[in-house]
């Protein structure tokens, strides 16, 4: 099954409500300990006494707690089981589908308690606004992430991100996709759809906004990706159907655009390849849309050892080429594809230049999409 999180990507997050609560409890020593407070206030592994001092901290904490990230979204079960294997501490997930600013509501309601976030998995204009809920720090590895992607003192920055891809199954689609424009041939007739509608799921809003970048607009105004859909419908190309992983599977859905990551899932799915399809996807040439996923350390965090020692795994080689190896492009890609650590295998090229929403870039898109998507698409 692939998870979908309602995650705050760009402009259309999901308004799904979740009990803040998190399963499971701390199964170690606590923030009580003297190493443990000691630790956080660490700010890199140095001030934490090196990172001998620092993993036997987080392994005296035995337990660290993380919200709204799902084992099967970006290949994170992969990065769940390396951590555990490599340190002996227990990860308690909770609320695999809440949103960013949930994540943050929970570590507001649960301050002080052995059950609230250790960390966030965040989007940027949650992580940007909530500053004041995490702790400094900077992992090995920070001063590889570009300075876009990270707060200077390392409050947060980018894990990975992911990237509006076409996905289509090579069984149906025989000459995939080389532009946009490519999608309004007659071949393709029936077949395109979007995960959600874009006035309220990001990943459909984050294809009209590909679609403005690939037909040469600008994410100040969303017009061209609109009209552009609008087209795709006059062609008879668009298909109505919210693409998921069991319209994949049965067939409905034959093109899908979707984030990459997503698209990974889909792939490397069991229940999608045994209904007889080859799903593949590709970025296409041009301006790619993207949207940052960021990591922080709750600065009340019930397990502050555990956290920062979380995070040095989160920007090792190993966790990064995980994250890249589901579809993502992690954080430090440059930096180790210049140092030959970055696994080729997995990698699907540089991108040629990306895009991300600011906070008013999205405003305005959600209004001209309120406003005129019903209109021109349905």
């Amino acid at each position: 099954m692939i998870t979908k999180r309602a995650r705050a990507v760009g402009f259309a997050a999901a308004a799904t409500v979740v009990a803040l609560s998190l399963a499971g409890c701390s199964a170690g020593a606590s923030a009580d300990s003297a190493d443990s407070k000691k630790i956080a206030t660490a700010t890199d592994a140095a001030s934490a006494g090196g990172m001998d001092a620092l993993v036997k901290a987080a392994k005296a904490e035995g337990s660290l707690n993380i919200i709204a990230t799902p084992g099967d979204w970006a290949n994170y079960q992969e990065i769940f089981d390396g951590f555990t294997e490599k340190y002996g501490i227990t990860i308690n997930r909770s609320q695999d589908s809440a949103s960013s600013q949930e994540e943050i509501d929970a570590a507001k309601k649960l301050k002080g308690q052995d059950t609230a976030p250790d960390t966030f998995d965040i989007g940027s204009s949650v992580a940007v606004a909530n500053t004041e809920y995490f702790a400094p720090y900077k992992p090995a590895g920070f001063d590889d992430i570009p300075d876009a992607q990270k707060e200077k003192d390392g409050l947060w920055k980018v894990g990975y991100y992911g990237v509006m891809a076409v996905g289509y199954d090579a069984n149906k689609i025989k000459n995939p996709p080389k532009t946009f424009d490519d999608l309004l041939k007659p071949e393709f007739k029936g077949a395109v759809a979007l995960n959600g509608n874009p006035t309220q799921a990001a990943a459909a809003a984050g294809a009209v906004a590909y679609a403005t970048l690939q037909n040469g607009g600008t994410l100040d105004d969303l017009s061209k990706g609109v009209e552009w859909f609008s087209e795709l419908k006059k062609a008879g190309n668009w298909n109505a159907a919210d693409g998921k992983p069991n319209t994949i599977a049965s067939g409905e859905t034959p093109v899908l655009l979707d984030w990459s990551f997503n698209q990974k899932g889909y792939a490397t799915s069991d229940t999608i390849k045994g209904g007889g399809i080859d799903w593949k996807y590709t970025v296409l040439p041009g301006t790619a849309y993207v949207g940052y996923y960021n990591q922080a350390i709750n600065k009340d965090a019930p397990h502050p050892a555990a956290a920062r020692l979380w995070e040095e795994y989160l920007y090792s080689d190993a966790a990064q080429n995980a994250w890249l190896k589901g579809g993502a492009y992690p954080a430090r890609v440059d930096a180790m594809e210049k140092a030959g650590t970055l696994n080729k295998d997995e990698f699907p090229g540089k991108l040629d230049d990306v895009a991300v929403m600011t906070d008013e870039q999205a405003t305005k898109a959600g209004e001209l999409l309120n406003s005129t998507w019903a209109n021109a698409v349905g």
